[in-house]
């Protein structure tokens, strides 16, 4: 569902003006995230303005296409507002669950849009940043680009779309970033198919420049697609994941976690090793749960539509709140701060299978 905001001059309402400004300039829509202080991490209030923006233009023959971008030169986006979730599942609210019916309702509404939609992915664009891009025409990356989908790391799962355009990636490219949860530069990003084209950041202002000037002559989207293209480059020299593609696409193939931490155990090869040995150890630092029900989400993610991948992973969330381990691990590296989770199982090696299969029992493909 998606919620829609007043127009009446509330408080609320001009919290939310604030944290997501908008504006139309020669028939373009552009729409800042503005929480530069926090990354501009995406909270419930942001969800909705922004949904309340692209439904109004949707219909609005003025504006011929958005862009999306966020405010500073850190960040487009490093996320949900996670601590705002973890208050309100301790205080027995509904605010986490609103949150991510209306988030991913959103991220469909970006993959769907009726006009084309310019991302400018500048600065960190990580779990939910990444929901808002990957729906867009053109997703555009700078030196600055930080691309990640890191919810392993707290007990958590790539949802926001993520179990669709993570396993459209080459290969096992997106099984390896969605279990791991590391974070990759601009060339990485074009080599996976997770951006379109690179500019460098100085490039911004003259992009913008040439939005407010662009003589609208054919279809909204090939008078984008021929200006990006004279700032914007579609490949960059040696993505580092294209020299390690061949491990990857052989480990992070493996059945389930303990044996991919296994063959990454085992490579010896001098050229490889150190990373995969360091890939191991960073993997046995994640939930392990989490990392699992990661694994099976992503092979289901591929038989699916994007409106099914949305359906499995609200299907994950209505659970984990209760039963995964996203609470310990907010609690461990936001709240406490101690970076010491008590992830259950602690091991990779406790796993059960039948509790990691659980997740999804119930869940109809057919019915999403």
């Amino acid at each position: 569902m998606t919620a829609q905001v007043s127009s009446s001059p509330t408080p609320d309402v001009a919290l939310i003006q604030d944290s997501v400004l908008a504006e139309v300039r020669n028939h373009v829509g552009h729409l800042t995230l503005n929480r530069p202080s926090g990354l501009n991490a995406i909270n419930l209030e942001m969800v909705r303005s922004l949904q309340q923006h692209l439904d109004t233009w949707a219909t609005d023959p003025q504006v011929k296409a958005v862009v999306l971008r966020g405010a500073g030169e850190k960040a487009f986006c490093a996320g949900g507002d996670i601590r705002s979730l973890y208050d309100s599942y301790q205080n027995n609210d509904t605010l986490h669950t609103a949150f991510f019916e209306e988030e991913y309702a959103l991220d469909l509404t970006l993959h769907r849009y009726a006009k084309p939609v310019i991302a400018l992915m500048d600065g960190f664009v990580l779990g939910g940043g990444m929901g808002l891009v990957q729906g867009a025409n053109l997703r555009l990356v700078t030196e600055r680009s930080k691309l990640a989908m890191p919810e392993v790391a707290i007990g958590y799962f790539p949802d926001v779309g993520g179990s669709y355009f993570l396993t459209r990636t080459p290969g096992q490219l997106g099984t390896y970033l969605g279990v791991s949860g590391v974070q990759i530069r601009a060339s990485d990003a074009l080599y996976c198919g997770l951006a379109d084209g690179y500019l460098d950041s100085s490039k911004l202002p003259e992009l913008d420049q040439c939005l407010d000037t662009l003589k609208w002559q054919n279809a909204p989207i090939d008078d984008l697609t021929t200006l990006i293209a004279s700032f914007a480059v579609t490949v960059l020299p040696d993505p580092p994941l294209a020299k390690l593609r061949p491990l990857i696409d052989s480990v992070f193939s493996q059945v389930d976690m303990p044996r991919i931490v296994a063959h990454l155990r085992a490579v010896c090869d001098p050229n490889t090793r150190e990373w995969a040995h360091e890939t191991a150890d960073l993997l046995q630092t994640r939930s392990p749960l989490a990392m699992a029900v990661t694994l099976q989400i992503l092979r289901h993610g591929r038989e699916l539509s994007l409106e099914q991948c949305f359906a499995l992973e609200l299907h994950l969330d209505r659970q984990w709140f209760d039963r995964g381990d996203l609470m310990e691990g907010v609690r461990a590296l936001i709240i406490d701060k101690d970076k010491t989770p008590h992830w259950n199982p602690p091991s990779l090696d406790a796993l059960d299978p039948a509790h990691v299969a659980s997740f999804f029992t119930d869940f109809n493909a057919k019915g999403a």
